[in-house]
């Protein structure tokens, strides 16, 4: 999820997961330890085209063939999107501190292969504990800028499949399972992660078409 925030004066961007506590995004992001709890604070959907896009909460509120039949559409719509881009604007970032199209796509190609490998490890180990990770490292480590766009595309795909496949096979048990984030977010069973997926689709889909608009 791109979150924007303003920080001591300072307009920063970040990409977290959404049910991230704010804490963690100043903690782990910036390296701020001052800040504590006060109150529960998540991170709130941007809007889409002046329409706010549907929560997490509110996909978990639709039926299970629908959700899944939204993330079903993502790979088809990621192609459109690519067809209309030239080359180089896939490369440009509208701001500095924002991402262009092409790190978007590696963006979502990775949580892909992360959402599944979560999601794997749940359904073989009982409760198992999920490692950190961090997008943003991840954009510059893996240098997101150089990667072949259509190479990119084609291995989302291959994960979207796996990741549809191991939904449409759960047993109504199996949607129950989980695992725990060491990084404090706490449980997330495969139902919930199925309810952020389809909501890092709208987010990511949103955000790389500003990118190609040249809006960060």
């Amino acid at each position: 999820m791109a979150v924007k925030l303003s920080v001591n004066g300072t307009a920063l961007n970040f990409d977290v997961e959404p049910d991230t506590p704010l804490l963690y995004v100043l903690r782990d992001n910036l390296a701020l330890h001052g800040p504590k709890f006060v109150a529960a604070s998540r991170v709130r959907p941007v809007a889409k085209g002046g329409i706010v896009m549907p929560s997490v909460e509110e996909y978990a509120r639709i039926s299970r063939e629908e959700r899944v039949a939204r993330i079903e559409r993502t790979a088809g719509e990621l192609q459109e999107l690519l067809a209309t881009a030239g080359t180089a604007s896939l490369s440009l970032r509208p701001a500095a501190d924002a991402w262009a199209a092409i790190e978007v796509l590696c963006h979502l190609r990775d949580s892909e292969e992360w959402f599944l490998t979560r999601m794997q490890w749940a359904l073989v180990m009982d409760e198992p504990a999920f490692p950190r990770n961090n997008p943003d490292r991840w954009a510059v480590e893996r240098q997101y800028l150089r990667h072949d766009a259509s190479a990119a595309l084609a291995a989302f795909r291959r994960h979207r499949s796996d990741v549809i496949g191991l939904f449409r096979g759960l047993s109504d048990d199996q949607w129950a399972r989980g695992g725990s984030h060491l990084d404090g977010r706490g449980r997330r069973s495969i139902e919930e992660f199925l309810n952020v997926i389809a909501w890092h689709d709208d987010n990511h889909l949103d955000q790389m078409t500003r990118a190609l608009q040249g809006r960060p």
